[in-house]
Parts: structure tokens; C-alpha cells; sequence
């Protein structure tokens, strides 16, 4: 589900207190029962760190939420985002990862590097605070650890995930192109259309006796289109 940044929220990261500033106000607009699940959120940005998108991947329940890596990446590689930062909320208020979120920030971090999409953080938030595994040293440590380096078939999957979804990206683009042209298509049938109605209405009036300031007075245009409306043959 897409996240709609609001008036005062910032459009670029420079640090993990941006990040909070932004999905603590996302956070706090969540209804009461949605407050006590767990929300995994991602922030999709270009290398400037301006943001192009906020995504809820998932919504859990009090105490976990399941995350499939290509679901996390499926709109960095529609959008052609090159950096993403992971968000999720813990509804009991305590901050510290556990075994499940050191895991998938693993496997996040290894399926980024395939697709060429870097995790530059995981943020754990409440309604009042964060933590921030960069700021912990934790990214470091994961960057460098060997437990979900894929093997061969494992990334021929995740490759395979990437182009399916690169042609779900280019049957989307031309559905829009479709559609804008059948769009304009449209728009010059009915310009041509109204042309036909107006000369139609012009020579009615011309042939009850109306001049042609008249005619152009009622049809607010000046008497020189109005003549030369009448006497286009197309």
C-alpha cells in the first residue's frame, strides 16, 4: 500500500532522524487496532536521498510480521530506485532486534546486492522513539556476514523474479501509452465534433436572416471566425 507523504513532512533523508520524523507522523495516523500490529514499512530513494515512494509491504500482528524479500523489492525495481530503508514498529515500545529482524535485514541486504538495490537501513520505531541498525554498528556487521549468501539457483530465481516484474513494469508503461493515445484519440474526435456543431449552428442562423455579428456575439467568437467557419469545406 502506497504512503502519501503530507504538507509538512519531508521529501529528503539525510539521516535516521528524518526517517523517524516522517513514519513516526505515519505511525501516529494509523487507527488503534493497526497501533498494535506490527507494520513493515519501505522508503524507496534515488542517490540524492530524495524519496519516491513509502510503501507498506506488510502488517503483522502484535508480536511479528512475515516478509518475502522480493515483495520488498518489487516496487525499487518498478520504480527504479537504487537505495531503500527498511521501517518496521514495535507496539510494545521496546526497540531492541530481535533474531527475526537481524534475518531478514540479512536477506534483505543480500537480495539488494543482486538487484543492485542498496539497504542503506532498518529502523525499528515506536509512537516515541527509534533505533537505527546503522547507527548500532548492526548493518556493518551484517554487510559482512556469510549466512544467506545465495547460491546459484537462488539467484537465478531472484533474477527471474527481477524480470518478470521488469516486464510487469513495461506492460504497465504501455497500457498508460494506450491509454493516453485512445485518451487523445477522443479528445480530437470530439474538438472535430463541436467544429461540426458550431458551423452547423452558424449556418442555421445565417439562414434565418442573422448577421454575422450576431451569430458571433451568440457563439462569442469575433465575425471573422465565424465567416471562416462557415466557408471551411472540411
Amino acid at each position: 500500500m502506497d504512503i502519501k507523504l503530507g504538507k509538512n513532512d519531508k521529501r529528503y533523508i539525510e539521516g535516521s532522524d528524518d526517517v523517524f520524523s516522517i513514519m513516526q507522523r505515519v505511525l501516529l495516523r494509523e487507527n488503534k487496532i493497526d497501533k498494535e500490529k506490527e507494520h513493515f514499512w519501505i522508503i524507496g530513494m534515488n542517490e540524492a536521498g530524495y524519496i519516491l515512494y513509502i510503501e507498506l509491504i506488510a502488517l503483522g500482528s502484535v508480536k511479528a510480521v512475515n516478509i518475502e524479500p522480493m515483495n520488498v523489492y518489487r516496487v525499487a525495481v518498478m520504480k527504479n530506485v537504487s537505495r531503500v530503508i527498511a521501517i518496521h514498529n514495535h507496539p510494545s515500545g521496546r526497540l531492541v532486534p530481535s533474531k527475526a529482524d537481524l534475518d531478514i535485514t540479512d536477506r534483505l541486504i543480500q537480495v539488494g546486492r543482486i538487484l543492485n538495490i542498496a539497504l542503506v537501513d532498518h529502523l525499528i520505531i515506536s509512537t516515541e522513539a527509534y533505533e537505527s541498525f546503522r547507527s548500532m554498528g548492526i548493518m556493518d556487521d551484517l554487510e559482512k556476514s556469510l549466512t544467506y549468501i545465495p547460491t546459484y539457483q537462488v539467484v537465478e530465481q531472484i533474477r527471474k523474479e527481477e524480470k518478470k516484474i521488469a516486464r510487469e513494469k513495461l506492460a504497465l508503461e504501455r497500457d498508460k501509452t494506450k491509454s493516453a493515445q485512445e485518451k487523445a484519440k477522443l479528445a480530437k474526435e470530439a474538438e472535430k465534433l463541436a467544429q461540426i456543431q458550431a458551423k452547423a449552428l452558424a449556418n442555421a442562423l445565417l439562414d434565418k436572416g442573422v448577421d454575422l455579428k450576431t451569430i458571433a456575439k451568440i457563439m462569442e467568437i469575433t465575425p471573422k471566425a465565424v465567416e471562416k467557419m462557415i466557408n471551411n469545406t472540411q
